[in-house]
C-alpha cells in the first residue's frame, strides 16, 4: 500500500474514532466498565492517528516543491553520526527507564494499590526487559 493512501486512513480512522468517542461520550452518561473508559481511549487513539498522519502528508507536500530541500533531509536522516547518537539517547533512556519503572513498582506496592494494576506494570516492566535481553542475544550471534 503506498504511503499516502496509508496516511489518509490514519487521518480518516483519527476523525472516525474522534467521533465515536465524542458519540458515545454523549449517549452514555452513566456507562460503567469498559464502556467508561472506551471513548477516552478511542478519542486518544483517534487524536493520535489523525495528527500523525496529517504531519506525514504535511511534510510530504512541503516538501513535494522542494526537492533539494527532500534530498538533503533524507541525507541528514541516513548520516551516521545522527544514527547513532539517537540510538545512544534511547540506550540511555532505557537504562533511565528501568530504574524508574523499577521504583515505581516498589512505591505502588508499598502503597497498596490493587493488585491489578500492579500486575500490569509488573507485565510491561517484564516485557520490557525480556525484550531487551532477546534483542542483546539476537545481536551478540550477528556480531
Amino acid at each position: 500500500m503506498k504511503e499516502r493512501t496509508w496516511n489518509w486512513i490514519k487521518i480518516i480512522g483519527g476523525i472516525l474514532l474522534g467521533i465515536f468517542s465524542l458519540f458515545a461520550l454523549r449517549h452514555y452518561d452513566y456507562a460503567e466498565g469498559v464502556m467508561a473508559v472506551l471513548p477516552f481511549v478511542c478519542l486518544g487513539i483517534g487524536c493520535g492517528a489523525f495528527g500523525h498522519g496529517m504531519g506525514d502528508l504535511l511534510s510530504r507536500k512541503a516538501l513535494e516543491n522542494a526537492p533539494e530541500l527532500a534530498r538533503s533531509l533524507a541525507i541528514e536522516q541516513q548520516d551516521e553520526r545522527n544514527i547513532a547518537l539517537a540510538n545512544r539517547a534511547k540506550g540511555k533512556a532505557f537504562d533511565i527507564m528501568i530504574y524508574v519503572y523499577g521504583a515505581l513498582l516498589v512505591s505502588f506496592g508499598l502503597m497498596g494499590v490493587a493488585l491489578a494494576p500492579l500486575l500490569l506494570l509488573v507485565f510491561a516492566y517484564l516485557l520490557v526487559v525480556g525484550c531487551s535481553v532477546y534483542y542483546r542475544v539476537k545481536y551478540e550471534k550477528e556480531m
